[in-house]
């Protein structure tokens, strides 16, 4: 809580402690003119309303120029330090050096998406900035707008396509949904076909536990419709039940490649047109211009990227053609 007196400060003149600190340094009016750029009087009526402002004289007349009273010595040893500060403030550009920082930062992602990019990303912050500490909260595109302006993140990965007022949206990456399945529950090949796709049993990820998503919606513009077996907000629970019971599940395809490796799961394109995953980066705009979030940024754009890149390669580099 702030407990500054506002009115003490209306009968000071800031630039009146220039002077005295000048004057401190140089002992000398003249000099401290010269320094200053300001004609000899304008130096001396500076110094009597200090004289006055401080009720002492402060400076005093000997062999070897003006010398400070200490009153003056005392405000000197106060005031240096506070008003080099107050010049780093306001006239310093902050920076950002990720090397020495120490830091956290607060990203808002879905878990699909952290399970996507954060490998990547941590292991970059981990080799670039050491003191710097990642702290995710778990969101959906229905949170991520509002925990960017409540400030409770620095940045959201949000697939929302709609920007509040006060934010800033940046599209980084666009990509595709994939089909997966475990071969041991269903002996499909890919590409599935229409038929084999609206056959067989889905699990569907919904933030909103809506069984209806826009995949049904083109379904329907074709005549079809599939059966969702089982509706959850946790695209991390799929492997495991799709190792269990015979059905399909949909993902965005940069989960893929390491699902497909790591639990065995066959993959397909999905078998009718579907709209793309559009990422994007959300951050305020009262903070666009925070060096720190900066390098932020422009680590996220570049990991996504290739992260995007990578699982492009991985995918079209294997049998499965998607």
């Amino acid at each position: 809580m702030m407990t500054i007196r506002e009115n003490d400060f209306s009968r000071i003149d800031m630039n009146l402690l220039t002077v005295l600190l000048v004057l401190h340094r140089e002992g000398s009016v003249s000099r401290a003119a010269e320094k200053l750029h300001l004609g000899q009087p304008a130096v001396s009526g500076a110094l009597a309303r200090l004289r006055e402002m401080f009720q002492d004289p402060l400076f005093v007349r000997g062999a070897s120029g003006m010398l400070p009273t200490p009153r003056a010595e005392s405000l000197v040893a106060e005031l240096a330090p506070l008003m080099e500060h107050l010049q780093q403030v306001l006239f310093q550009p902050p920076s950002f050096t990720p090397a020495t920082a120490r830091h956290t930062f607060r990203l808002g992602m879905s878990d699909w998406v952290e399970r996507w990019l954060m490998p990547d990303l941590l292991a970059v912050v981990a080799r670039d900035a050491p003191g710097v500490t990642l702290q995710i909260t778990a969101s959906d595109p229905f949170q991520d707008g509002a925990l960017v302006q409540q400030d409770r993140v620095d940045v959201a990965i949000t697939v929302a396509g709609e920007t509040d007022a006060g934010l800033i949206r940046e599209q980084v990456h666009s990509m595709d949904f994939c089909t997966l399945w475990h071969p041991a529950q269903l002996a499909l090949s890919a590409p599935l076909t229409l038929q084999a796709y609206v056959d067989n049993d889905h699990l569907l990820v919904s933030y909103r536990g809506a069984s209806h998503s826009a995949i049904d919606q083109r379904l329907a513009e074709q005549g079809a419709q599939r059966r969702v077996r089982y509706v959850t907000p946790h695209f991390s629970s799929l492997p495991p039940l799709l190792s269990r019971i015979p059905a399909l599940a949909t993902v965005p395809a940069g989960l893929a490649a390491e699902w497909s490796a790591r639990y065995g799961l066959s993959r397909s394109a999905v078998p009718l047109t579907t709209p793309a995953i559009d990422l994007s980066l959300l951050w305020h705009k009262r903070h666009d211009k925070d060096p720190a979030l900066g390098w932020l940024l422009l680590l996220l754009r570049g990991v996504m990227q290739a992260g995007g890149e990578h699982s492009e390669h991985n995918s079209k580099s294997e049998k499965a053609p998607f």
